[in-house]
């Protein structure tokens, strides 16, 4: 690995973090469609050249642009996502392009996209052109839409999960939905919430209408699913259904509330969160104005508070769901974005922090790269 680079996006445009593999120095270059509101910007890891960035200009429409030089240069795709005229769609129409994920490492070309309102989109070729799949938005969505609830910023599709074994195996989640898994591709859709808290709905133990905030898949053990939820953290082990509520072993002056989750890519047991303050008013804030990371070395049994470097109050910020990431080097870097425009890293596995970047626009997500040399 040569250099690392974070991919921010954020409120007013995008921004790149510069490193070598050293991880000593930072470099901070952008903005990149400054003004723009940029929900998410991914490097593809098949190529390790493709840089595609979920935006919406200005007043104009929602879009994807790609790069094949690290931004230095973007082309718009020519059709971007965008649900066709029909009944089930009621003539709905893309606000926000949330969530890009790279397609399976035998399709190359292939992406796919998760918009506000909810819709679930595929590219075969690179992000320039992208296409509805029918059976999550014309069969599945529509029966969803009696349960999704108003969310701030509108509900999303997220947390598009595919099987490292299997092309074919999807899993996404929706936001006041709840997390739904496909074996054929896209074709067929069931619900994967059993065991999910549901404490705002006047039934508990719904199939649908539940809130994932973020749902993550390990690489190297695929059977394996963690999730932080509106209603605490969880993880299933396939081939369950079932989700274990493990936020019950954290503090609990603290809660098991949050946005973001992050997977060790070499050790499906560890794993870091990052709470938030969930009382009634739902403030947003880390707990007290104390912000902290917590992390899991055994699946979620235990959890150690790591907060070595951060600022000891009045910090009122959170970090949300896209916000949160790791690399692959050894020791495992962390890195997370701040509504309040702070880029915070750590190279020991979260034992220490140090702030690499402040005074940008509130952060809605952070990515890391290894582009190609």
């Amino acid at each position: 690995m040569d250099q690392i680079v974070l991919l921010i996006g954020t409120r007013k445009g995008a921004f790149l973090l510069h490193s070598d593999a050293g991880r000593r120095e930072w470099r901070l270059t952008g903005p990149h469609f400054l003004g723009s509101a940029v929900h998410h910007m991914v490097l593809d890891p098949r190529d390790r050249r493709t840089l595609l960035l979920g935006t919406r200009p200005g007043h104009l429409g929602p879009t994807v642009f790609r790069s094949s030089d690290l931004g230095e240069h973007w082309q718009e795709a020519t059709k971007p996502p965008a649900f066709a005229p029909s009944a089930d769609t009621k003539a709905a129409s893309v606000d926000v392009v949330f969530w890009l994920a790279p397609g399976h490492a035998s399709e190359p070309g292939v992406w796919y996209a998760g918009t506000v309102p909810p819709g679930l989109f595929r590219s075969e070729d690179g992000g320039d052109t992208w296409q509805e799949v029918p059976g999550f938005n014309h069969e599945l969505l529509p029966n969803l839409r009696e349960v999704i609830g108003p969310i701030p910023g509108g509900p999303p599709l997220h947390s598009i999960c595919i099987d490292p074994r299997d092309a074919r195996h999807l899993y996404v989640s929706v936001s006041s939905g709840g997390t739904f898994e496909s074996t054929d591709a896209g074709a067929n859709w069931r619900a994967l919430n059993r065991g999910v808290a549901a404490d705002f709905l006047p039934d508990p133990d719904a199939d649908v209408g539940h809130d994932p905030h973020r749902v993550a898949l390990h690489p190297l053990a695929p059977d394996r699913l963690y999730q932080q939820n509106h209603c605490g953290i969880y993880r299933l082990d396939r081939p369950g259904d079932r989700w274990q509520r493990i936020g019950r072993a954290m503090p609990a002056e603290i809660g098991d509330i949050g946005f973001p989750i992050v997977l060790h890519p070499r050790d499906p047991d560890t794993l870091w969160v990052f709470p938030m303050d969930g009382t009634e008013n739902w403030p947003r804030t880390s707990p007290g104005g104390k912000p902290a990371v917590y992390r899991s070395c055994d699946g979620g049994e235990s959890w150690e508070r790591q907060d070595n470097g951060l600022p000891r109050g009045h910090a009122w910020w959170t970090v949300k769901r896209q916000a949160f990431c790791a690399d692959d080097a050894k020791p495992l870097g962390l890195y997370f974005g701040t509504t309040c425009g702070e880029l915070w890293g750590s190279h020991d596995e979260g034992d220490t922090w140090l702030c690499l970047a402040e005074h940008l626009p509130e952060i809605f997500s952070v990515e890391f790269a290894a582009p190609a040399p």
